[in-house]
């Protein structure tokens, strides 16, 4: 969702559309109101709800099937009922590929909260006179990882609204980050393309280079030193701001896998800790740690997190720990939202799109794929389906140590027997 708010001018009205998930359920019941409210209880009571016996077997006779070499661990776990379904090494911690964006994605939408706005503004300070502020202008942003040079178009616009064509002072440059994003350790430099991660994680040169530029094309005559990197000013008073919202960068983290929107979740996440951490990693993967481990209940020292995006192969986590996260996500209604809205739907969006493309699985499954190719052989699926008797269940397959091609067959194959 993008939000404009400027309280200190008039601007248009900018409708926005978003996704919304929506389920209706609707209930019939014959007999008495003794009798009715009596199959209610039973319906929805986790102790009485009894899980498909023949999909646990259906399970147990694909997971012991031959199959090529390889590490191999399944859990399947009945949201509906409430109980595991199946589990065949469900514990071994394997190396997670982009399934570790659930992770860091769950444990953002509960740090940060589903409302949570990434926030740019312009300020002035000093008084205007003709068309020349007599004073500066500060740019102020935060983490914004999908700002695009482009976008700070809309900032000098907001100038031109107030009637500045001039500055006769100094541009400010109020920056969270300062450095550009460099690699992790153990991540290969083909992993990641820098070139496609937002202005503001580019480096502060970037940004002063393109603001610069665009103001120099909207009309200004500046000098380079009049460019300054500093805290906003005392006095300034801020004209405009632009506003992303937190699942704008979820959507692609999830449904496109976007490993520069996970890099940036986990900085958010930092920053939000310990403001004054220079990594913007250290404080994240240690809020990581602590979520596993005390909102997941998860104690298991196997499970390792070196990174947001699932990059690095020294990230394991175990089917079991996916699972446990997926259901922490469903119980809270905001997160589930995003999760059934950005995780990718088979057969008809994201990544998901083509690997879960069986007419039979279509639309039936809402997933989060990972995989590392060259040269690890490492493959993922996590999320949740719709079974054949109705309930929900959250499952995650992890391969490593075998072709890709070779995960992606039995990720297909499971992927049918759930939905049998």
């Amino acid at each position: 969702m993008y939000t404009f708010n400027n309280k200190y001018f008039k601007s248009s009205k900018i409708r926005i559309t978003t996704l919304s998930l929506v389920s209706l359920f609707v209930l019939s019941a014959c007999g008495n109101k003794e009798n009715t409210k009596k199959t209610e209880n039973n319906k929805y009571s986790g102790q009485s709800i009894t899980i498909d016996q023949q999909l646990k077997d259906n399970l147990d006779e694909f997971a012991n099937k031959p199959r090529c070499k390889g590490k191999f661990a399944i859990y399947v776990y009945d949201i509906t009922a409430n109980k595991p379904v199946y589990g065949n090494n469900e514990n071994l911690a394997l190396p997670s590929a982009s399934c570790m964006k659930l992770i860091s994605g769950i444990a953002g939408l509960h740090l940060l909260g589903t409302d949570y706005r990434y926030t740019t503004d312009i300020y002035t300070r000093g008084t205007i006179k003709n068309d020349t502020l007599q004073g500066d202008i500060t740019l102020k942003a935060d983490l914004d990882p999908q700002l695009k040079g482009t976008d700070l178009k809309m900032f000098i616009n907001a100038l031109h609204r107030k009637g500045i064509k001039k500055l006769s002072g100094k541009v400010y440059m109020d920056l969270t980050i300062q450095k550009p994003v460099t690699a992790e350790p153990h991540w290969y430099p083909w992993d990641l393309s820098f070139s496609q991660y937002g202005l503001l994680y580019k480096g502060k040169e970037r940004v002063k280079n393109e603001f610069k530029t665009m103001l120099r094309n909207q009309g200004f005559q500046l000098a380079d030193s009049q460019f300054v990197f500093s805290k906003t000013p005392k006095g300034s008073k801020c004209i405009f701001r632009f506003q992303r919202s937190i699942d704008r960068v979820i959507q692609r983290m999830w449904k496109n896998s976007s490993n520069t929107q996970a890099t940036a979740m986990l900085y958010t996440i930092s920053n939000h800790i310990n403001a004054k951490d220079s990594t913007f990693t250290r404080s994240g993967i240690n809020y990581l740690y602590k979520f596993v481990q005390n909102d997941l209940g998860l104690k298991d020292k196997k499970l390792v997190i070196h990174d947001g995006c699932g990059l690095c192969t020294h990230n394991h986590l175990s089917p079991k720990s996916l699972v446990t996260a997926l259901r922490y996500g469903y119980k809270d209604n905001a997160i589930r939202k995003n999760l059934y809205t950005h995780l990718s739907v088979a057969g008809i969006n994201g990544t998901a799109r083509r690997l879960l493309s069986k007419p039979e699985l279509r639309g039936k499954l809402h997933v989060k794929t990972g995989t590392l190719s060259h040269p690890y052989g490492i493959s993922s699926l996590a999320g949740f389906c719709k079974a054949s008797n109705g309930h929900t269940l959250a499952f995650a397959i992890m391969d490593s140590e075998m072709s890709v091609l070779d995960a992606h067959v039995l990720q297909s194959k499971l992927a049918q027997v759930l939905v049998k």
